[in-house]
């Protein structure tokens, strides 16, 4: 099943009479259950992707189909909506929020977008935290534990509410060489006990060693695509 759809998508930027073109035509597809990535330097358009594919913006042309759903047309209220059933997010910076506990950053996304009950919730967040090694953290705050551990932290709230596809931008890119490929193996092993969909955005070659499909956008353009032999 083809969970990403994209036909000669781009994005376009105006500053008052200027013009600057992120996206130039691009058309590719990626399938269910994929460990997929979009590399390039700085510059090349890959944080824009990502953005368009996880609702955040829309493009200027071409057409985007997101599990099953064309997600050019949605309003901010659709989109936000969108998202939150179907969509995980992990942040090169982790973006955990540093007043909660371990568990409560891994239990936010259930309390802003699933009306679950508070068993049910619990139940989920030990689950992630348990799959990710971080059951004896539950209690710290993000300043107690390591950049590895955060990562981990992420991977979990990222998984939580059983979303289909998870976007990951620059998700090695504070982490050392070790730590970059414990987080990796961590991420293709929840890919296979949860059938999660993985996309990354990255110029790290240890994400391009991994991934069984590259897509490679260089000013824009993409330039060439492959997966790992």
């Amino acid at each position: 099943m083809i969970l990403i759809q994209a036909e000669q998508l781009s994005k376009t930027y105006r500053t008052g009479e200027v013009e600057s073109t992120a996206l130039k035509s691009v058309s590719f597809s990626i399938q269910a259950g994929a460990f997929a990535a979009i590399v390039g330097p700085s510059g090349s358009g890959k944080s824009t992707l990502l953005n368009l594919i996880g609702c955040l913006d829309h493009p200027s042309n071409g057409s985007l189909l997101v599990c099953g759903s064309n997600v050019t047309t949605l309003s901010r209220t659709e989109a936000a909506h969108f998202r939150g059933e179907n969509i995980g997010f992990i942040f090169q910076d982790f973006n955990l929020i540093p007043v909660l506990t371990v568990f409560e950053n891994v239990e936010y996304p259930l309390l802003m977008v699933r009306n679950w009950p508070a068993e049910k919730r619990r139940e989920r967040v030990l689950q992630m935290l348990e799959a990710v090694g971080m059951s004896e953290q539950a209690d710290k705050k993000p300043d107690q534990i390591s950049g590895g551990q955060k990562q981990r932290v992420a991977v979990a709230r990222a998984l939580v509410g059983e979303p289909k596809l998870v976007l990951a931008d620059e998700p090695t890119a504070n982490l050392d060489h070790d730590t970059a490929y414990r987080i990796l193996n961590l991420m293709k092993q929840m890919r296979d006990n949860f059938g999660t969909t993985f996309l990354f955005s990255t110029h790290d070659p240890k994400i391009m060693q991994e991934a069984e499909q590259t897509f490679i956008l260089e000013d824009g353009y993409l330039s060439a695509a492959g997966g790992k032999q």
